[in-house]
């Protein structure tokens, strides 16, 4: 009875079918996600050979839109509810054209286009295939607020999550690489797949702990120790690239390369604050924002993605490194890469398709008036728990995404003049563990402990009883 009366009053335990069938969802975002943050930059300059400089302003222009785009998704979602399910639709609604739109994403056809042709083709593909993930990726947040408000239920809820994540993360770093050597014939190197790959392998350690980590060493206290490991990894790697041999030291360079991992692991523990953030901003306006907080989650999350694939190819050219005109450390067959990033996007429709049947929305509210974009600013500008996760987002990420693209080239560093190994050190090692630090600033400001967060829950629910 006492465990019924609690779930009545919101604090849902599920099931894991239910864990691993929300999980899977990103699971299948993150199939076209990492293809597109690790790879579509190579692929646009080194296949298609468009100028570096236009392709960082493609994607940061493209962001910029996703700003103005993803807010309007997001308040659209929290005013509507359609009888699929107020966030479980879009997946099966969002998902198929985002499939399709992920497979028009690389046509071989491209690469035979005057150049001008080619211009347009990237802008409108990427695009449509951006604002469509966002109708897919911000409801799909949201399920997770809506589940449960137990903290312990959204803790393993958000480390199933992730796990899955870095699962998707896996295949398509280490599978992307592997898959296009296969296609064209070549052998595979192994080196370079492993190095590209092997960083998430402390999320299936880490995240299935996080209940015990979370009871040894506090909220706070497992992120800065997780952060501290991975600064200490990018200081080896920089260390062993700019004064050592990376090719006699591999087994070192994969070790520091795991710490690397585990420091940039915090991004993937941040989506834990968000449905905290959703519950601080239900006890203060009685609205439980969750497409909204998640659409602005997005934002931030998608602002450290587009600044890392702007400067990253913009600065290296200003170096002497142009990924255009340098050999390119990945095959260049345009077949090899349409059809390696088709079958990644026709799984990720299946596993959209699982998360639907697996998620149960048990938490959800409908504004009696409909949110505007002008609120959600309003609420951005009143909730400086919100402020303080997006700005951990951006950086984090930033972290992250500003060496995916170049870690092709780390293993390979011997290869390249000095100017260019400078070029892909300073990416690959010393601006991420620099943002790692930042990260730690912001965490030591982040104000909701569990013993706040409870007391909150317990008021909203004596609320509304």
């Amino acid at each position: 009875m006492a465990n019924n009366a609690s779930e009545a009053k919101g604090f849902y335990k599920l099931s894991w079918m239910q864990r691993i069938g929300f999980g899977s969802g990103d699971l299948a975002q993150n199939l076209i996600f990492q293809t597109v943050a690790c790879f579509l930059m190579l692929y646009l300059t080194t296949v298609l050979k468009i100028s570096p400089a236009f392709v960082g302003g493609l994607i940061l222009g493209v962001r910029i839109l996703d700003c103005f785009w993803s807010p309007v998704v997001g308040t659209y979602i929290d005013n509507h509810n359609p009888k699929l399910g107020k966030y479980r639709t879009y997946l099966l609604y969002g998902g198929i054209p985002l499939t399709v739109a992920a497979c028009l994403l690389m046509l071989p056809a491209a690469a035979g286009w005057s150049m001008g042709a080619k211009i347009a083709y990237a802008t409108i593909s990427y695009t449509v295939l951006s604002m469509i993930y966002s109708v897919v990726n911000i409801p799909y947040g949201s399920i997770m607020a809506s589940m449960t408000r137990d903290n312990d239920e959204v803790l393993i809820l958000t480390s199933t999550r992730m796990v899955c994540a870095n699962i998707g993360q896996i295949i398509v770093q280490a599978g992307f690489p592997i898959g296009l050597a296969m296609i064209v014939g070549i052998a595979v190197d192994w080196n370079q797949a492993v190095f590209m790959a092997i960083g998430t392998i402390p999320a299936f350690i880490i995240l299935p702990s996080l209940p015990v980590l979370k009871k040894w060493f506090g909220k706070k206290g497992l992120y800065y120790l997780l952060l501290a490991v991975g600064i200490i990894g990018f200081i080896i790697l920089f260390i062993i690239g700019k004064f050592l041999d990376v090719t006699s030291l591999n087994t070192v360079v994969q070790a520091a390369k795991v710490m690397t991992g585990v420091g940039l692991l915090v991004g993937s523990l941040m989506w834990a604050l968000v449905p905290e953030v959703i519950t601080e901003a239900e006890y203060r306006t009685g609205n439980r924002p969750a497409a909204t907080v998640n659409a602005l989650a997005g934002v931030a999350f998608k602002a450290g993605f587009s600044i890392a694939g702007w400067i990253t190819p913009l600065v290296m050219g200003m170096i002497g490194f142009n990924l255009a005109s340098e050999s390119s450390a990945l095959p260049t067959d345009p077949k090899a890469w349409f059809t390696v990033t088709c079958i990644f996007a026709i799984a990720g429709l299946a596993l959209l398709t699982f998360c639907f049947l697996g998620s149960k929305e048990n938490i959800t509210t409908t504004p009696e008036k409909p949110a505007t974009f002008g609120e959600m600013w309003t609420e951005f500008k009143a909730n400086k728990c919100l402020q303080l996760v997006l700005g951990i987002f951006v950086t984090v990420f930033l972290a992250t995404f500003i060496s995916s693209p170049v870690n092709a080239y780390y293993t390979k560093l011997n290869e390249y003049d000095a100017t260019a190994q400078n070029a892909i050190l300073l990416f690959t090692t010393i601006i991420p563990a620099i943002l790692l630090v930042v990260v730690g600033c912001l965490i030591y400001k982040y104000p909701l402990t569990d013993e706040k967060l409870n007391e909150i829950n317990k008021e909203i629910e004596a609320r509304k009883a």
